[in-house]
Order: C-alpha cells, then sequence, then structure tokens
C-alpha cells in the first residue's frame, strides 16, 4: 500500500521549496525533514556544522551492506522580480513545477525521503542499511559533507547515490575545484611621485601571468575528464587613477583532474608566491576551497542498476557520464578506492542556478519509484 499518494508527493517538494535554504541558513530544512520523518516513524539526527546550519542523517534497515543517499538542502539566492512566478513557491505550467531549488536538488532530496518512507512502511527492504546524508553548503564550500566525512559516516559505507541533477544521465566522475584568494600589499603614493610607494597591482598581475602560463605548460588532458582549466575570475584594486594602490586582491578558480591534480595547482601557486616575494612583492595566497576530482568504477552494479532502472522508469537510455560540476563526492568519496561504486542520478535538468528552474513533474514523480526499486533491488545484490 501506497503511504505518499502523488498528491502528497508533490505537497512535500511544495513544502521544501517554500524554505528558502539559501547558502548559510540550511536549519529550517532540515528541522523540517527531521519532524517530517518522525511522522512516518524514521528517526533522524541533526548534525549541527555553525549556527543556522545542520546537515541530517537518517538510517533504516540493519547490519551489511551499507547503502548511502546523499543530497544538498541548501540552494543558491533567486532574485523574484525576474522570475515569472515567487521563487519559493512550487508553481506549475505545461507539466513543469518551477521554484528555486525544483531541480538543484529539491526534488531529488524529496524523492529520496519518499523513498525511505514506502519502503518501511512496505517492510521491502531485504537486508542491510540505508543511510540517508543530507548536506549544507554543497553549492559554495561544502561544509555539510566535509563534517560527515570527518565524523564517520562514510566509514562503513558500501556504495553511494548522489541525487543530484544529471538531466536523465548517470554520473560516476567529476572534476575537482579549487578557490584560491591572493593578496598584493604594498604603499600608496601619488602616482606623480610612485618611487614613494609600491604598486601592489603589479606584483599580483604578474603572479596571475606566470601562474597561468606555469599551469598549461603542465595542463595534460584526462582521457575521461579533459582539460583541467586555471583562470583569474575576480581582480580589485585601487580607488582613484591618480593613486598607487596600496592593496590588491584577486581570486582564481581551478577545476582539476587526475593527471592535473589539486597538489601539483598548489606547488605552482606557491612557487610563483615565493618567487615574487623574493623580488620584493608581499604576496599572500589563500586555498579555501579544495575539492578534488572524482573518477570512479563506470562498470560497477550500481551504475548498471541505475541505467537499467532509469530506461524502465523513465523510457530512454540512460547514458553514462563524467560531469564538469563538482558535488558532495569530493568528500564523501574521500579514500574509497577506484572501483567504489558512486551513481549520481537524479531529477532535474540544466535550469539549475537560472531564473525560472524547473523540474520536469513526470520526472520526480518517476524518480520516487525509481529509487525504491533501486535500494531493494541493490540490496538484494
Amino acid at each position: 500500500m501506497v503511504v505518499l499518494n502523488q498528491a502528497k508527493r508533490l505537497e512535500l517538494l511544495e513544502k521544501l521549496v517554500a524554505i528558502p535554504s539559501v547558502n548559510d541558513h540550511e536549519q529550517a530544512v532540515a528541522q523540517f525533514l527531521h519532524i517530517y520523518l518522525a511522522k512516518y516513524g524514521i528517526s533522524s539526527q541533526l548534525v549541527q556544522v555553525a549556527p543556522d546550519r545542520a546537515c541530517l542523517v537518517a538510517k533504516i534497515g540493519t547490519g551489511t551492506p551499507c547503502l548511502a543517499l546523499a543530497g544538498h538542502l541548501d540552494v543558491v539566492a533567486a532574485t523574484a522580480s525576474a522570475w515569472q512566478s515567487d521563487p519559493f513557491v512550487l508553481t506549475e505550467r505545461n507539466e513543469k513545477l518551477y521554484g528555486r531549488g525544483a531541480s538543484d536538488m529539491k526534488a531529488g532530496v524529496a524523492a529520496l525521503v519518499i523513498a525511505l518512507i514506502e519502503l518501511v512502511h512496505a517492510k521491502k527492504l531485504p537486508k542491510g542499511q540505508v543511510r540517508l546524508l543530507l548536506t549544507v553548503g554543497e553549492e559554495m564550500e561544502q561544509a555539510g559533507s566535509k563534517l560527515l566525512y570527518e565524523q564517520g559516516y562514510m566509514q562503513d559505507v558500501d556504495a553511494l547515490l548522489i541525487a543530484e541533477p544529471t538531466d536523465l544521465k548517470v554520473a560516476y566522475a567529476h572534476k575537482g575545484s579549487m578557490d584560491i584568494s591572493v593578496i598584493s600589499r604594498g604603499k600608496s603614493a601619488h602616482s606623480s611621485m610612485p618611487e614613494q610607494g609600491y604598486n601592489t597591482l603589479e606584483p599580483l598581475i604578474e603572479f596571475l601571468y606566470q601562474t597561468k602560463k606555469t599551469f598549461l605548460k603542465v595542463a595534460k588532458p584526462d582521457e575521461l575528464l579533459g582539460n583541467a582549466t586555471f583562470n583569474a575570475t575576480v581582480l580589485k584594486a585601487g580607488s582613484q587613477v591618480n593613486s598607487l594602490p596600496e592593496l590588491a586582491t584577486a581570486e582564481i578558480n581551478v577545476r582539476t583532474t587526475p593527471t592535473v591534480d589539486n597538489e601539483k595547482v598548489q606547488a605552482l601557486i606557491e612557487l610563483w608566491k615565493n618567487k615574487l616575494n623574493a623580488t620584493g612583492a608581499k604576496l599572500t595566497t589563500t586555498t579555501y576551497l579544495n575539492k578534488v576530482a572524482v573518477k570512479k568504477d563506470p562498470d560497477s552494479s550500481l551504475v548498471h542498476l541505475a541505467q537499467a532502472l532509469g530506461e524502465k522508469y523513465l523510457g530512454q537510455t540512460i547514458k553514462k557520464i563524467a560531469l564538469a560540476p563538482v558535488t558532495d563526492a569530493s568528500n564523501l568519496t574521500l579514500d574509497k578506492p577506484a572501483t567504489f561504486p558512486l551513481a549520481i542520478f537524479g531529477p532535474g535538468n540544466q535550469s539549475v542556478h537560472q531564473v525560472d528552474e524547473y523540474v520536469d513533474k513526470s520526472q520526480y514523480l518517476a524518480f520516487c519509484e525509481l529509487y525504491q526499486a533501486l535500494i531493494v533491488q541493490y540490496l538484494e545484490k
């Protein structure tokens, strides 16, 4: 007997979208799901990350194997005036459900929660356990998945499904990401008397030029993930044209691969910082996001099962891919071998982060069924 019918499944997604859990403010949605799961007899716990920020962890079943299901609770900000409808009110138009997070990734979170509730009440869990890991900060610094990893929630996990929106494909790999801030300090002076000061822009520009040049020399393409990329994306200095700036800052984003990994990038950052500082510059660097590339088994039973069930419930062939964006897998699969079963597979499309983000209604409802079948069949095997 179905516990949550179609109307209740849509209502759950509607309630999740209505909670504006923009990064740094995810606790309300975690508390809502804590109460919601308890209503159906599933206990869960909040894992505090910071004030107003909490992950949620729940479990059904016992023993081994352990299948983890992961999703994130945060969404990116939305400017209401740009939307056709209120971004925090789930709105249906032409069989599409519009709202901030509808695709990324509250539809995936809702489908996972529904799957757990239905399996518990149908008593269909054959053996082993399912662990639900809902994180904070995935869109930014991934503080939630980092804390869950550090606290051992992945230690005994045998396979991981992440319900990120994948546009009807299943991923088993993605690039890494590094965010690096660079500060150059000097001394302000009138531009007519530059010898009385030190222009902080000059060593900073040299640093950006030399690090990019060195990066391009070592940036061999990865056979699966393609080229690593290195881009200075933010540059700030000075307040008026006739004064030398005493402070200049830049931010760099690097997308890494196994062939051009985070350690190599960090080494070249340190190399050029030290070289330029030896000539009189005062450069400091901080790597404030450092997520490694992920490449797991493309032929794992979990990936094949996701493909088979995708074809059954979604009515089309599901391709295997590698993603460009980073996911919580960077933290959650740390120390897991290359053979570890990972499938990134969930409802949603390329409208993520955009104005009028949406998820197809039929796709969301299909994943509510698909995840139940995937859990049962994976644990049976």
